[in-house]
């Protein structure tokens, strides 16, 4: 059986951790957030399983009731939101490069590959290395720290000098850096990785600008192996009706890169080893409703689902107000 694991705030602002099985949910009682077991974990050598089982559970808890509810935080944080560091990479999915091949087009010779394509092509070729060789690195980007992460079920507020508010259905890696400076992966989540579609197309070289945005990761941390195919339904509801509605794949054998390589990629950097700080990062997408020629609005709501996550993430659309920022002289 497959273990989730959940964060919970109650009306009394008190923290706990759910540990969920297709045999139901409930509280494991005496720690009060997925880091705090993490340590436990590595502290006494075992795994987020086995740290569970050292705490036992207690009463029992209908998730999709506290989903319903808002009391479901996401799944990884940490007192600091300065040491959970937000990244991504794309361009890592079978099929990814279309939508960003039509973006990026416009601003290229038509009778030359972008440079998107090439590092699709790249990636595809050298993406899964073998044992003991170094794979293509990908494309990589910096997202922001804790503070752009959204609650499941809370809104996404683009800035107000965005050009577009757009989903990224996809799976997020989620990562604590032991005190030796080992990155632990705890497990993976649906997350919607919102960036600015529109500031991106204009030119690549903005992406960097385009992925400065909030992110939401789905309720559930799905720990253990890693699922090799993962399907799912990605929809922006408008009123009350659907408005568009595609499904989705990921999990490596629907990727051009391994988990592994994506994952060597960006823990070769020294500076993103530092012990106690939480990773998420973002495997990428092959789905955009951007990419159909959808104009998100003020409102909608995004939904992701997929199995093996028993909960759907959803987040309705916002824009922050305008604000006004002067740097002054010392």
């Amino acid at each position: 059986m497959s273990l989730r694991l959940l964060q919970h705030v109650g009306v009394d602002g008190t923290r706990s951790v759910i540990a969920a099985t297709s045999a139901g949910a409930a509280f494991v009682p005496g720690v009060d957030s997925v880091r705090a077991l993490a340590e436990r974990a590595i502290a006494d050598g075992t795994d987020l399983a086995g740290a569970v089982a050292a705490y036992g559970t207690g009463a029992s808890v209908d998730i999709a009731a506290e989903l319903a509810a808002g009391r479901l935080m996401s799944p990884i944080d940490h007192v600091d939101p300065a040491h959970v560091v937000m990244t991504g990479t794309g361009l890592t999915h079978l099929g990814s490069a279309e939508g960003r091949d039509k973006m990026h087009r416009a601003a290229a010779d038509a009778e030359k590959q972008t440079d998107s394509m090439r590092m699709f092509l790249e990636g595809v070729e050298r993406g899964k290395p073998g044992p003991g060789e170094r794979g293509q690195q990908p494309e990589w980007f910096y997202k922001g720290d804790g503070s752009g992460l959204v609650a499941p079920g809370a809104a996404l507020e683009m800035p107000d000098f965005a050009e577009d508010g757009g989903e990224e259905p996809e799976l997020a890696g989620i990562y604590l850096i032991g005190a030796d400076g080992t990155p632990f992966r705890l497990g993976l989540c649906l997350a919607n990785e919102f960036s600015d579609h529109v500031t991106e197309r204009h030119n690549y070289l903005w992406l960097a600008h385009s992925k400065l945005r909030q992110a939401s990761l789905g309720p559930e941390l799905l720990v253990g192996t890693l699922p090799e195919h993962v399907e799912g339904m990605s929809r922006i509801h408008r009123d009350g009706a659907v408005l568009w509605e595609k499904p989705f794949l990921s999990g490596e054998a629907n990727m051009s890169h391994s988990i592994a390589n994506l994952e060597a990629h960006h823990f070769k950097y020294d500076l993103f080893r530092r012990p106690g700080d939480i990773h998420v990062h973002f495997f990428g997408t092959a789905t955009l409703s951007f990419a159909e020629g959808v104009t998100t609005r003020e409102g909608d709501v995004f939904e992701i689902e997929a199995a093996p996550f028993t909960l759907p993430l959803r987040n309705t659309l916002t824009r922050a107000a305008p604000r006004s920022v002067s740097v002054k002289a010392l």
